[in-house]
């Protein structure tokens, strides 16, 4: 994923809402078009598409994980995005006071090898004597990420590294952000030199009001010196209790994914090597992580969202893990394919980790942050679209001998074209990323119409409509984006993968638009293209039928058609998709022929996502503005008149009679 520039928003702000008038007043919604809409539903003409058809592209992108689906509140809670140079700076931490009652600085004094900065607070004042600590005490106190949603009654587990030779009395209070509402406290006592060594405190904190704002405080009005580290707020109510952020896991979960792709992108390059995703380095007790500096987008990540964080969310999504390896490269730097031994071995040991036994060297460290079975990993990717960097290929097939030599089921795939697959250079699958214009986008959807029938296949892993139509995340976006899609349904005989990027962003760090979904501490919403993914969440092992359009002088209409089955009820579908991507509604009479069964008369439904202009978004304030609506179906039949409308995308779902037919 390429960087963008930030700096172009207010004439690209501009330009969208004049282009956006032109489209809504000059064009205008143009009614009266005619068309026909065949589909051949006879099973001798239907083909399976791949049961891990649509799945999603996470990345470290946006604070997406850190401050976003990673559920820990404290930001830099190691004290280490400072560096390891000592004093260091300890943003977003603050001091509560001033030089005459506290000093607060950084020293290389803590008891974890890996992460040995820890924070020095000396207290000189006290609750008694000459100098007299201000009322509520000095102290420090974190934001996390732009402020923490604290809750009512919901509890919050916290932990911490203290230590001090004094006589303690800490005072850990989760509070608004000026300090002044008490949501809730904990004070930590102890006599003197009961600390003198590093000793790990863990209590919960209940909230007893609402704030979407807060911040934790730690504060004492007992002079002298305390040494704190990996200080952690993580609320207990967390997505099948992984701490996965509820809210933003459950979104995902609805798209039902068959994939997860991770870490990144640029993500797991680094502009330079020293700050790319290291696997190894985000194993183990949270406290041991030393964390890095994700250059590719600008902030510290402690790490706590690492590898078997990543193999958990997809075990919990039900989704196979797709694991983007480090091949060597990052956006400035390449390791030759001479010296490419070491990070050949790392990989290695890495799946040893996620799919090794609880006795193999790897796959202990797994079972001992208590998951004893091994992760279903079944893809790995060589690096993220580098193909074109010196040593890819040579330290390609390093990898790739090394990882079938060990794991020959693994299915690997190449950042290089397929063009270039070849028995000396080989690949199960060739990733493809797709970047572009609306209009373009639409285009794509023959892009693999004449792509030759032959391994390896597609995973088309990064795919987003950019541009001025794309703003935030438009419905125009969306509609684009959607006949990419049926293009890939249609050429799933080719494409086997295919996912959207990026996934999220932090509506305060917004280092890339447009995304699928937008959050903040305590909200969020789907962008029309989320929404546009629900269309296709049914796709996946599904059964394509052939369709066909004929009209005249419009070719802003795509469809496909799908047989599938609710995993609820067990009740067979056939789903049309119609994807309107121009001004004019359409009267479309559609004909299902070869269906081995009826259509039931009652049971069937519509669904529309559209909106009043074609640069419709959503937001915090109308978070459904473009969202799908869902309505009976009267007339559903094997031949019936529908109206579709301008810049929509349509489904309609009609229910099969239960005879005959035969499982999706």
């Amino acid at each position: 994923m390429a960087v963008q520039r930030a700096d172009a928003g207010s004439w690209l702000h501009a330009l969208v809402l004049v282009y956006a008038l032109f489209w809504a007043f000059s064009l205008g919604f143009v009614a009266g078009q005619n068309g026909q809409l065949n589909v051949d539903a006879s099973p001798q003409n239907a083909r399976k598409i791949p049961h891990k058809m649509f799945g999603i592209f996470f990345e470290e992108i946006n604070h997406a994980g850190a401050g976003g689906l990673w559920a820990e509140l404290v930001s830099n809670r190691g004290f280490e995005a400072g560096g390891p140079n000592t004093p260091s700076n300890i943003d977003p931490w603050l001091i509560i006071g001033n030089e005459s009652s506290i000093i607060v600085g950084t020293d290389r004094t803590s008891c974890f090898e890996r992460n040995p900065v820890a924070l020095r607070m000396e207290v000189l004042c006290d609750s008694k004597g000459i100098s007299i600590c201000p009322s509520g005490g000095v102290g420090v106190y974190n934001p996390g990420y732009w402020g923490m949603n604290i809750e009512r009654r919901k509890i919050y587990k916290v932990a911490l590294h203290i230590r001090s030779l004094d006589a303690v009395s800490l005072t850990v209070s989760l509070t608004s952000s000026d300090g002044l509402q008490k949501l809730a406290s904990h004070t930590i006592t102890a006599s003197k030199k009961q600390f003198a060594k590093w000793t790990k405190i863990e209590f919960h904190l209940k909230s007893s009001q609402n704030n979407t704002n807060s911040r934790l405080q730690l504060t004492t009005s007992k002079s002298g010196v305390i040494w704190l580290d990996q200080v952690s707020v993580m609320p207990l109510d967390t997505y099948m209790g992984h701490g996965f952020r509820k809210d933003l896991a459950s979104m995902l979960a609805n798209l039902k994914p068959q994939f997860l792709k991770f870490p990144g992108g640029n993500y797991a390059m680094g502009n330079y090597l020293r700050n790319a995703f290291q696997w190894s380095e985000t194993v183990g007790p949270w406290e041991e992580r030393p964390g890095h500096f994700n250059d590719a987008w600008g902030y510290w990540t402690d790490d706590g969202l690492g590898f078997f964080e990543f193999l958990q969310l997809a075990e919990d999504l039900g989704a196979s893990p797709v694991w983007v390896v480090n091949d060597g490269a990052s956006q400035n730097e390449e390791v030759s394919t001479a010296t490419i031994a070491s990070l050949v071995k790392d990989v290695v040991d890495g799946i040893e980790f996620a799919r090794g036994g609880p006795k193999t060297t790897w796959g202990s460290v797994r079972a001992s942050m208590g998951h004893p079975q091994p992760f279903n990993l079944d893809y790995v990717s060589i690096g993220n679209q580098e193909c074109w960097m010196l040593y890819y290929r040579g330290n390609y097939q390093k990898f790739y001998s090394a990882i079938k030599a060990a794991y020959p089921d693994i299915n690997i795939v190449s950042s290089c074209d397929k063009s270039t697959i070849s028995p000396s250079n080989p690949a199960d699958l060739y990733d493809v990323h797709v970047y572009t214009s609306s209009s373009d986008m639409f285009s794509r959807t023959s892009m693999f119409d004449n792509t030759p029938r032959s391994e390896p296949k597609a995973i088309v892993s990064e795919y987003a409509v950019t541009g001025n139509d794309a703003g935030k995340g438009t419905l125009v976006a969306a509609l684009a984006e959607a006949a990419f899609l049926v293009g890939l349904e249609r050429n799933s005989d080719v494409v086997e993968m295919a996912s959207c990027a990026p996934l999220f962003v932090n509506d305060n760090d917004r280092r890339w638009s447009p995304d699928a979904i937008v959050f903040n501490s305590w909200q969020h919403y789907g962008c029309p293209n989320y929404w546009m993914l629900h269309f296709f969440k049914d796709s996946s092992g599904a059964t394509l039928h052939p369709s066909s359009i004929q009209m005249s002088s419009y070719n802003q209409l795509v469809a496909s058609a799908i047989t599938w089955q609710s995993s609820k009820d067990k009740s067979t579908y056939l789903k049309i998709k119609v994807v309107n991507f121009g001004n004019k509604a359409v009267n479309l009479s559609i004909s299902v022929s070869g269906l081995e069964e009826g259509i039931e008369s009652s049971g069937s439904k519509k669904t529309v996502l559209t909106s009043s202009g074609p640069l419709d978004e959503n937001s915090f304030q109308q978070p459904e503005k473009v969202a799908p609506v869902s309505s009976p179906m009267e007339n559903a039949n094997q031949q019936m008149d529908v109206s579709v409308d301008p810049y929509s995308i349509t489904s309609f779902d009609l229910l099969l009679e239960p005879s005959k037919h035969s499982s999706t």
